[in-house]
C-alpha cells in the first residue's frame, strides 16, 4: 500500500550526493532501478533524473551491540524485501564510502547510503521493457509507453541538455538586446509552401484558423512596430511528410532584426552558435565561419546543404566529353544538361554487387543510372562505357577527375537538377558506407545568394525559393523584369555537417520591389492584400529595413547530442504518420463537437 511523504523533505537528488556529505544524513526519493537481496543485506540502486545512488539496507546481528542509526528496523527491512523495479521510494540514511569496489561507471560509484528509514510511495507493475540507457526495445513500443521511455537516462540527459541549450540561447540573445515576444498560435491561413494545420472556429462557423508554419508575418510586423530586435523559442506546425529530422510540430529559435543587412545577421548568429557550443559541449567553434554561394555549393557538392567533413566533390566534365560517342553523355548535353562525376578514392576494387546497389540508389533521385570507371592498380581502366570513347578521351576524363590508380569514378548525365541530386546524395551514401562521417567533428558553413525564384513545372510559374518577402541582391533587382530566373536573393542558410540548421533572409521593405516580386509569383495586388493585407498595410506607415533567421531547435539539439533521430530529443514526438502512439492522437471526436462547429465528416 502506498505511503504518504508527509513530514519528509528531499535533501538531495541521488547523484548530487558527494564525498563532502560523508557521515551526514540525507533523504533521497526516486525509482528502484534494481534490487539485490544478499540475505541479511539488501542492495538497491535508486534512480532519479540526476543518476543512481546505491542504497544498503542491513539489520543488526541479534545479540551483538551496534549503532542502531546505521541499521534498518525489521519493518523497514520487510519493506526493502518487497522492492521491485520502478517502485517509487523515499529513504533516509547516512552517506558512507562503498564497502565493496568502486563503480567507475557511476558518478556516485564510491558512495552508498546506509538506510535507516524507508517509505514506499508507489508500487509498480513490471515494465514492458528495461528502463536503461541504450535500449534495444523497438521504438514503437518505447513510444507507446513514452512515460516509461522518458525515465531512461539517455533520454533524460537529452532533455536536460535541451533545456540547458535553451537557457544559453536566452542568455545570449537577451545580452544582445533582443526582446522575447510571443506571437499568436491561432492565425489565418496563408497557403504558400507546406500545408497548414487548420482549426475550425465555433464562433465563426465555416471559418478556420491555421497553426503557424513560422511566426514570419508577425515578426515583420514587430519590426514595423519599432521593436528592433525580437526573438522567440516558437512552436511551429507543418502538415508534411515526416523524416528522421522532421516533425509535424517543431520548435524554432526565431529572430528578426531592424536596420541590418546580411553580415549583421550572420555575425550575431555565429556568436550565438559559438556560445551555445562552448556552454554545452565545451567546443570552441571558430568564427567567422566558412561561406559559400548557392551556386558553388551545388557545383561542388550537388547540395545546398553540403557536408564538408570529407572531399569527394563533384567535377563538371561536360566540356571533356562533349565530343564522345557515348549516347548517355551525348544526349544529356544535347538536352541542355551536364555530365558530372565524383571520385571515390581507393575504391577501384569495389565489388559489382555494391556498384549495382549504388546504381539503384541514385534512381531514387531521378537518375536513370550511373556510369563508372575503375582505375586499376596497373593504371588501366575498367569501365561501363570505355568502348564508346577513344584512349585520349578516357585519359582526359581521368585527368579532369583527378583520378589515380586505385580510384573509382562515378558519372551522372542528365538535367542539372537530377545530376546534382543524384551525385550529391551518392557522395553521402559512399561516405556513410566508408565511415567517413565523424560525429565528433562539427563543420559549419553559410550558404548564401540562393536563387530568389525557382520554376515550378507543376504550376507552370515561378515560386519563391524561400518566401515572397525575400529581398533580391541589390545588383540583381533590374533582372526582376527581364530575367527573373537569374535573380539571386539576400538569403542565407546555416549548415552543420550536411544538415540545414537554420535559414533566413533580408526582407523586402520597398513597395515597388514587393510589387515586382508578387508579379513574378503570379499574385495580383488584390490577392496579395487578401493573403497578406495586414502586413502590407503596416508597411505603408514607415517600415525599417529588416532581416531575420530561424534555427531548427530540435535539429540543433539532435546534432549536438549525436542522436540519429529527432524523436530522441523531443519529449512527446510523433511517428512517421504524424500520430502519437502514447496518446493515440489524432482521434475521432464526439459528434456533438462536430455539430457545434457546423462540420460533418465525408466518408
Amino acid at each position: 500500500m502506498a505511503e504518504s511523504m508527509k513530514g519528509l523533505h528531499r535533501t538531495h537528488r541521488a547523484a548530487e550526493v558527494t564525498e563532502k556529505d560523508l557521515g551526514s544524513t540525507v533523504t533521497l526519493m526516486g525509482w528502484v532501478q534494481k534490487s539485490r537481496n544478499k540475505g541479511g543485506i539488501i542492495f538497491v540502486d535508486l534512480r532519479d533524473r540526476s543518476g543512481i545512488m546505491q542504497l544498503i539496507f542491513e539489520q543488526p546481528v541479534e545479540g551483538e551491540e551496534a549503532d542502531l542509526s546505521r541499521f534498518i528496523d525489521a519493518e523497514g527491512f520487510a519493506k526493502a524485501e518487497k522492492l521491485r523495479s520502478e517502485f517509487v521510494i523515499a529513504v533516509t540514511g547516512i552517506v558512507e564510502k562503498r564497502a565493496g569496489g568502486i563503480n567507475e561507471n557511476l558518478k556516485t560509484g564510491a558512495l552508498e547510503v546506509r538506510v535507516n528509514s524507508i517509505r514506499i510511495l508507489s508500487e509498480s507493475e513490471t515494465p514492458p521493457f528495461p528502463i536503461e540507457a541504450g535500449s534495444k526495445t523497438k521504438e514503437e513500443i518505447r513510444l507507446k509507453y513514452r512515460y516509461l521511455d522518458l525515465r531512461r537516462p539517455d533520454i533524460q540527459n537529452n532533455l536536460i541538455f535541451r533545456s540547458n541549450v535553451a537557457k544559453s540561447i536566452r542568455n545570449f540573445l537577451s545580452g544582445e538586446g533582443f526582446l522575447e515576444i510571443e506571437t499568436p498560435i491561432l492565425n489565418r491561413s496563408t497557403p504558400e509552401g507546406a500545408r497548414d494545420y487548420l482549426v475550425p472556429s465555433r464562433v465563426h462557423p465555416g471559418n478556420f484558423y491555421a497553426l503557424p508554419q513560422s511566426p514570419q508575418l508577425f515578426k515583420q510586423i514587430l519590426m514595423c512596430s519599432g521593436y528592433d530586435r525580437y526573438y522567440q523559442i516558437a512552436k511551429c506546425f507543418r502538415d508534411e511528410d515526416l523524416r528522421a529530422d522532421r516533425q509535424p510540430e517543431f520548435t524554432q529559435i526565431d529572430m528578426e532584426l531592424s536596420f541590418v543587412d546580411v553580415d549583421d545577421v550572420i555575425d550575431v548568429n555565429e556568436r550565438l552558435i559559438q556560445k551555445v557550443f562552448k556552454d554545452n559541449l565545451g567546443i570552441d567553434v571558430p568564427i567567422p565561419m566558412q561561406r559559400m554561394t548557392w551556386q558553388e555549393a551545388m557545383d561542388r557538392f550537388g547540395s545546398d546543404k553540403p557536408d564538408v567533413r570529407f572531399g569527394m566533390e563533384l567535377h563538371d566534365v561536360s566540356e571533356v566529353v562533349k565530343d564522345s560517342e557515348f549516347a548517355v553523355f551525348k544526349n544529356a548535353l544535347a538536352a541542355g544538361g551536364s555530365v558530372r562525376g565524383i571520385n571515390a578514392k581507393g575504391q577501384a576494387e569495389m565489388p559489382r554487387k555494391k556498384i549495382d546497389a549504388l546504381v539503384d540508389f541514385v534512381k531514387d533521385f531521378g537518375a536513370k543510372g550511373l556510369a563508372y570507371l575503375a582505375i586499376l592498380p596497373d593504371g588501366t581502366c575498367k569501365s561501363s562505357f570505355a568502348k564508346f570513347m577513344t584512349e585520349d578521351e578516357l585519359k582526359a576524363l581521368v585527368e579532369a577527375m583527378e583520378g589515380e590508380a586505385g580510384d573509382m569514378l562515378f558519372f551522372a548525365a542528365d538535367k542539372n537538377k537530377v545530376v546534382w541530386d543524384s551525385l550529391g546524395n551518392l557522395r553521402l551514401e559512399i561516405a556513410r558506407n566508408l565511415g567517413l562521417l565523424d560525429k565528433n567533428e562539427y563543420r559549419f558553413l553559410w550558404v548564401t545568394e540562393f536563387p530568389l525564384l525557382e520554376w515550378s513545372e507543376e504550376e507552370n510559374r515561378y515560386v519563391a525559393m524561400h518566401h515572397p518577402f525575400t529581398m533580391p541582391m541589390d545588383e540583381d533587382i533590374p533582372l526582376l523584369d527581364t530575367d527573373p530566373g537569374r535573380v539571386r536573393a539576400k538569403a542565407y542558410d546555416c549548415v552543420l555537417n550536411g544538415c540545414e540548421l537554420g535559414g533566413g533572409s533580408v526582407r523586402i521593405h520597398q513597395a515597388d520591389i514587393q510589387e515586382k516580386m508578387f508579379s513574378q509569383l503570379g499574385i495580383a495586388t488584390e490577392e496579395a492584400y487578401e493573403k497578406f493585407g495586414f502586413l502590407l498595410n503596416a508597411f505603408k506607415y514607415g517600415v525599417p529595413p529588416h532581416a531575420g533567421l530561424a534555427f531548427g531547435f530540435d535539429r540543433m539539439v539532435m546534432l549536438m547530442v549525436q542522436a540519429d533521430n529527432i524523436r530522441e530529443v523531443i519529449a512527446f514526438p510523433k511517428v512517421k504518420d504524424a500520430s502519437c502512439l502514447m496518446s493515440e492522437a489524432p482521434n475521432t471526436v464526439d459528434p456533438k463537437q462536430l455539430e457545434e462547429l457546423k462540420l460533418s465528416i465525408v466518408e
